[in-house]
C-alpha cells in the first residue's frame, strides 16, 4: 500500500513551494493537482503521472467524492502519491475529507504545509496583517462552500463576518461589494470594527508575474468601484483592516496608541561573561 502526501503548492509562484514539497514531487509516482497550481510546478515531477482534479467556481470541476476515490485507488497501485493543493492544504482545501477517506481505507497520510495566499499577499504589499497597537487579531474567511450537500446561499442574506481587526477574504470576488456594505452597516450597529474609511487591499494572482493590486477604502468597495477591475480568470484576495493603512498614517496611529517605552538600556553593552554595562 502506498502513502499519500497532501502537499501545499503555495500561493502561486513556483519557487514558493517548500523544499520538502519539491522533493516529494520529484519522488512521486502520481500527482493529483489543483486548478490553481502553476503548470510550471509540474516540471518538478516529470516522471510522475499527472492528473488534474481542480475545482473552479462556475467551471466544470472534479467532484470531491471522485477525488477521494482516485486517491484510494492510487494508493493500491503506487508507492508515493502526491495530492498537490494550492496554498496550504489545511486552509479552505477540503483536506479533512480526503484525510478521513484515506484513513478509513487504512492508507497512511502525511501533510506538507504551504504558504497561504494571505501571508504571500502581506509580503507582496509589505504590510503586516497584525500591528502593535492597531491589530492583534486576524480572520481568514471564505463564503465559498462547494456545491455538494450545501443549500444555495441567499444573495440578500447577511454575511457572517468575524469581529477581527484584520479580515482576509478568500474567493470573495462576486460578494466584494456586499461584504463591504454589511461591514459598514454592522459598524453602525456596534457589531463591526470597520468603518467606511477602513483601508482595503485587493490582490489578484498574488506572488505571480500576473499579480495586480487595488487599494482603496471600504466605502469605495461597497460602492462597487472594484467590480469592473476584477479579472474573473484570476484568484482574488480581499484584505480589510487598519493595519493595511499607508505607512505615514500608521506611524501616527502607533505614536498615539502605544504605551511609553523605557529605552534607557538601548545603548547598553553586553559582555561575554553576561555582565551588562549601561
Amino acid at each position: 500500500m502506498g502513502k499519500v502526501f497532501l502537499v501545499g503548492a503555495g500561493p502561486g509562484a513556483v519557487d514558493l513551494i517548500t523544499v520538502r514539497g519539491a522533493k516529494l514531487l520529484e519522488q512521486a509516482d502520481i500527482v493529483f493537482y489543483d486548478a490553481l497550481v502553476d503548470p510550471a510546478m509540474l516540471e518538478l515531477c516529470p516522471k510522475a503521472i499527472q492528473v488534474a482534479v481542480g475545482k473552479r467556481c462556475g467551471k466544470l470541476s472534479s467532484a470531491q467524492q471522485f477525488i477521494n476515490k482516485r486517491l484510494v485507488d492510487a494508493a493500491h497501485k503506487h508507492q508515493v502519491i502526491v495530492r498537490l493543493k494550492g496554498g496550504d492544504p489545511m486552509l479552505f482545501g477540503r483536506a479533512d475529507e480526503e484525510i478521513q477517506t484515506l484513513k478509513a481505507a487504512g492508507i497512511e497520510v502525511s501533510i506538507v504545509p504551504g504558504i497561504t495566499a494571505a501571508l504571500a499577499g502581506a509580503a507582496s504589499i509589505q504590510q503586516s496583517l497584525t500591528l502593535r497597537g492597531v491589530s492583534r487579531s486576524v480572520a481568514f474567511v471564505t463564503l465559498a462552500q462547494g456545491a455538494e450537500n450545501v443549500p444555495e446561499a441567499n444573495s440578500t442574506s447577511p454575511i457572517s463576518n468575524p469581529n477581527a481587526d484584520t479580515l482576509v477574504y478568500y474567493m470573495g470576488r462576486k460578494d466584494a461589494a456586499r461584504i463591504a456594505k454589511q461591514l459598514i452597516e454592522q459598524n453602525t450597529q456596534g457589531f463591526s470594527k470597520h468603518t467606511s474609511d477602513t483601508p482595503v487591499q485587493i490582490l489578484e494572482a498574488v506572488s505571480t508575474t500576473r499579480e495586480r493590486q487595488w487599494t482603496s477604502t471600504l466605502a469605495e468597495l461597497a460602492a462597487g468601484k472594484a467590480d469592473a477591475w476584477f479579472d474573473s480568470s484570476s484568484p482574488a484576495l480581499i484584505m480589510i483592516g487598519e493595519a493595511l493603512r499607508n505607512e505615514s498614517q500608521t506611524s501616527e496611529t502607533l505614536k498615539s496608541s502605544s504605551s511609553e517605552i523605557n529605552d534607557s538600556l538601548q545603548d547598553c553593552q553586553v559582555f561575554a561573561n553576561s555582565r551588562r554595562s549601561a
